[in-house]
């Protein structure tokens, strides 16, 4: 093991640790990371309530690789669904992703 140079640094520098949860954000920015999911919530963010069928649709992709990106998300809770008949919608649930889509750019209708 190194020896630290300056003991108040390395305690200052491994307090970090404490202040942040690492496997949630890390679990997050790996959900992020799939291209297909981030669209998804993307679209979500900007058409709230959308149908599986119109999300599919509006992203060029079948229904069945969205409902289980959808699955993923739900999962997590960042997104939940609500039926009306024969037809589910979904929206965003979660507010920490919600201010990350809009810190990378994303912005409402």
């Amino acid at each position: 093991m190194v020896q630290p140079g300056d003991l108040s640094q390395v305690k200052r520098a491994s307090s970090a640790l404490k202040d942040v949860d690492t496997a949630g954000w890390t679990l997050r920015f790996d959900l992020l990371s799939d291209p297909n999911r981030l669209e998804i919530l993307l679209c979500l963010h900007r058409a709230p309530g959308i149908c599986v069928g119109d999300l599919a649709a509006a992203l060029g992709r079948s229904e069945n690789a969205v409902s289980q990106a959808l699955r993923v998300l739900r999962q997590q809770g960042w997104v939940s669904s609500t039926r009306v008949g024969r037809t589910v919608s979904y929206r965003l649930e979660d507010q920490t992703v919600h201010d990350l889509l809009h810190w990378i750019g994303a912005r409402h209708g």
